[in-house]
């Protein structure tokens, strides 16, 4: 190897970083105490920016493209070297790669419930979960006030600010929401724009934008999920007519399956008859009704009594029974009667 050689090997004439993870922010790049020489190439490829610091002072900004260094393309390091117009002098620098794609399929959730007043069950306790992607909006703030001068930074840095921050509008957001919690699975979308809404300027000074937040689930208290399994079936059997002939059609079909013939199948119609029956009783509150009597009035105080009493239980006065003559013997006999009590013969 010639001195010539050597001493280009202790330069950098190629700049560029490519990414293979799905998680890395910032990368630093490895010039190996090398020296930038004016006139590399630098690339700097979509979903990245390029920064150079010199001497801890935040120079250059390089968006998506391919750049030829020199001084026209790097006006600041140019003021902070004091280069003189077509002086290309080897020099030393800090570049750092930022990702700004989509980190995608982020997932949050509550780690401790989330109280909440509810208008039908009172106070409870949520849990929710869902994900959210964010991306680096500002790298020159983002290097300011998150990454600092690591070498390397990945989404895990920021992640646990974010979840946080989060969690707390989530919180805040199911509680000036009033949503009932029956229907807080229909409101999933709305909550969710608003968390984003309110999350969004708390990660902005970060030079973070939250692109996009999605709540997947709100779970309530098992008690609570009970107390709506019982109201769902409650509203199942609002319908008791109904439930009675499925109750029979029930029946039914278990006794033609049984080989004891029809007196299974009467008493299992009987039986399911009978369950609905009871059933719609319990439901309404009431007792079965018995069929009304027929009455007539008192022959002395004219108050109603039962037809065919002798007496009145009023007034104790005894009721006149109307007869007729029987159509064989004469003799007298209950009016209506269809037998004789004397003949048996027929009226």
């Amino acid at each position: 190897m010639g001195i010539l050689d050597m001493i280009r090997g202790q330069f950098i004439d190629v700049i560029e970083w490519t990414d293979s993870s799905a998680n890395t922010m910032v990368y630093k790049y490895d010039n190996r105490g090398k020296e930038i020489m004016m006139g590399a190439q630098l690339t700097v490829r979509e979903s990245q920016v390029a920064i150079f610091v010199n001497e801890g002072k935040l120079a250059d900004v390089f968006q998506p493209g391919r750049y030829e260094l020199s001084t026209q393309n790097m006006p600041i390091m140019t003021a902070l070297k004091s280069w003189k117009y077509g002086f290309d002098s080897p020099f030393k620098a800090d570049v750092y790669f930022i990702n700004t794609k989509q980190f995608l399929d982020l997932k949050w959730g509550t780690s401790n419930p989330v109280m909440m007043r509810d208008q039908d069950f009172g106070m409870i306790r949520l849990r929710a979960f869902g994900i959210y992607t964010f991306r680096v909006s500002d790298p020159v703030a983002f290097l300011k006030e998150v990454f600092g001068t690591s070498e390397l930074f990945t989404v895990e840095g920021v992640e646990g600010q974010v979840k946080r921050t989060i969690i707390s509008s989530l919180s805040d957001a199911l509680a000036q929401s009033k949503i009932p919690a029956l229907d807080l699975a229909a409101n999933y979308d709305e909550l969710s724009q608003y968390v984003l809404n309110v999350v969004a300027p708390k990660v902005a000074p970060l030079g973070l934008k939250l692109e996009s937040f999605i709540i997947e689930n709100i779970s309530l208290p098992q008690e609570v999920e009970q107390a709506m399994d019982k109201r769902t079936s409650m509203g199942v059997l609002g319908d008791l007519n109904r439930y009675t002939q499925m109750q029979a059609a029930d029946a039914m079909r278990d006794a033609a399956n049984n080989p004891s013939g029809g007196a299974g199948m009467a008493s299992g119609i009987g039986a399911g008859m009978a369950m609905g029956q009871m059933m719609q009783n319990a439901m309404q509150g009431t007792q079965p009704q018995q069929p009304a009597q027929a009455t007539v009035p008192c022959v002395n105080c004219t108050k109603p009594i039962q037809q065919g009493a002798r007496f009145c239980p009023e007034c104790g006065a005894q009721q006149q029974v109307q007869t007729q003559a029987c159509k064989h013997c004469a003799k007298p006999i209950p009016q209506n009667a269809k037998f004789c009590p004397e003949c048996g013969g027929a009226q």
